[in-house]
């Protein structure tokens, strides 16, 4: 039985160990989320704020399932504390959409309920060709609570989104990248490489500008075109006092890569 030091992993990928790999191992359980997956989880992503080397973060998961939502032996056994556990993993997810690092799902098989969840709360998701998606929450009477209500309609359109809350219904990889859920379909074996690809990409560019765009972005989705002007213009000035902004616009006149450092 895989104890409670190895439900979550993290290592350090990439050319430069400049990317953070999450995975998720409660395997027997389909990695599914109870109170120890969630602290380890939130311990992860704090730790990794704090680590300038970083340029992105990869959620992957070991098994057959990406995350099969919330562990329902967890949560019955909970009775009228259920409440904090519904508090805890809102709380979570929000750290994952927060993040100043650029957050990459590579989703493998079941994303269910939470799982899906925690895939919402992601800034990209790739997905291999056997994911399985569903917010399947009114099917045993209940509703999403961990973002799903809130992130789905921002993702795919309010009526896509009722579409499949309402129904609770699953849907495959071809789905979701038809309705814009996911921005990529790939095999399983090329899953996890093809999402360090996408990181490595995304670790070229300039820190300070990722976390600024991520942030502008979040803004611009929950406010007036004036108020998402204004978050731009509050980021532009951030960048602008870098001194990876003058490296960039050195780099594009010497015909060059240039060399951020995120100062």
């Amino acid at each position: 039985m895989t104890d409670d030091n190895s439900i979550l992993l993290l290592d350090f990928v990439g050319e430069n160990n400049n990317i953070a790999l999450i995975t998720l191992n409660r395997q027997k359980a389909l990695n599914a989320f109870n109170d120890k997956l969630l602290d380890k989880l939130s311990v992860v992503l704090k730790s990794l704020k704090g680590n300038k080397n970083l340029r992105a973060v990869i959620i992957f998961a070991e098994g057959k399932s990406w995350s099969a939502g919330v562990d329902l032996k967890w949560t019955a056994s909970l009775g009228w504390r259920v409440m904090k556990a519904i508090k805890k993993g809102q709380k979570v997810f929000s750290q994952i959409e927060n993040h100043p690092l650029p957050i990459i799902a590579a989703i493998n098989g079941y994303a269910l309920g939470g799982g899906m969840e925690l895939a919402l709360s992601c800034d990209i998701r790739i997905a291999a060709d056997t994911a399985l998606f569903g917010l399947t929450e009114t099917t045993i009477g209940l509703l999403p609570g961990w973002g799903g209500t809130y992130r789905l309609p921002r993702i795919v359109g309010l009526s896509v989104a009722k579409d499949l809350i309402l129904t609770g219904r699953k849907f495959s990889a071809d789905e979701a990248l038809e309705i814009g859920l996911i921005s990529e379909k790939v095999t399983l074996e090329e899953l996890k490489v093809k999402a360090i690809e996408k990181a490595e990409t995304i670790s070229q560019n300039a820190p300070i500008g990722l976390r600024e765009a991520k942030k502008s972005i979040k803004k611009g989705m929950s406010t007036s075109i004036v108020g998402g002007y204004r978050a731009e213009r509050k980021g532009i000035w951030t960048c602008f006092r870098t001194k990876d902004i003058r490296e960039g616009i050195k780099a594009v006149f010497e015909k060059r890569k240039p060399e951020f450092k995120g100062e």
